[in-house]
């Protein structure tokens, strides 16, 4: 079995240092982040493979409060949309 990559809504590969825009939950509301992939790996939940991605913010985002802390976190591809692909080669 082949394995595919990780991909956004639109089909487009998501690979490390990607910038991607995911939605983020903030109290009671949700707010568009942006942020670079660190990291994209699976993991096996209840007999199926989901990817997840570790990602960093960049601290561009939707709403006027600020977000808290600009710690890495993990999040799936599920909400997620690549706006600037990684670049291969240099």
């Amino acid at each position: 079995m082949a394995k595919s990559p990780a991909t956004d809504i639109a089909g487009v590969p998501i690979e490390k240092d990607s910038v991607i825009v995911y939605a983020a939950r903030c109290n009671n509301m949700v707010r568009l982040t942006e942020a670079v992939v660190r990291e994209v790996y699976t993991e096996r939940y209840k007999g199926r493979v989901i990817p997840f991605l570790r990602v960093q913010p960049t601290g561009n985002e939707s709403g006027f409060v600020k977000r808290a802390s600009m710690r890495e976190t993990v999040i799936t591809n599920e909400h997620v949309a690549v706006t600037v692909p990684a670049r291969r080669g240099a």
